[in-house]
């Protein structure tokens, strides 16, 4: 445990953000999974799931909990898997 007042509130901070950060993680999967399902599936809602789940990607990385690049790069995986999912209907 810290000893410096400012190192305990800045731990504090950092739980904080680390929780709160936690969930949009989760919620990143869970959309991606979703879209993924729906692609597979063939439902008429797959179109949704996936703007959705590329909206959710772009949110976290503009606020910061994933990288840019790391942002792109998930979108990208995600296209090409909605893409195969989609051709081999």
């Amino acid at each position: 445990m810290a000893n410096i007042k400012s190192q305990i509130k800045r731990n504090r901070q950092n739980e904080k953000r680390r929780v709160a950060n936690k969930g949009v993680r989760s919620e990143l999967r869970t959309r991606t999974k979703g879209a993924v399902a729906a692609a597979e599936s063939g439902a008429e809602n797959a179109a949704d799931a996936a703007r959705v789940a590329m909206k959710r990607i772009d949110k976290a990385a503009t606020k910061g909990v994933i990288h840019k690049n790391a942002a792109s790069r998930r979108k990208s995986r995600l296209a090409k898997r909605l893409a195969a999912a989609a051709s081999a209907d």
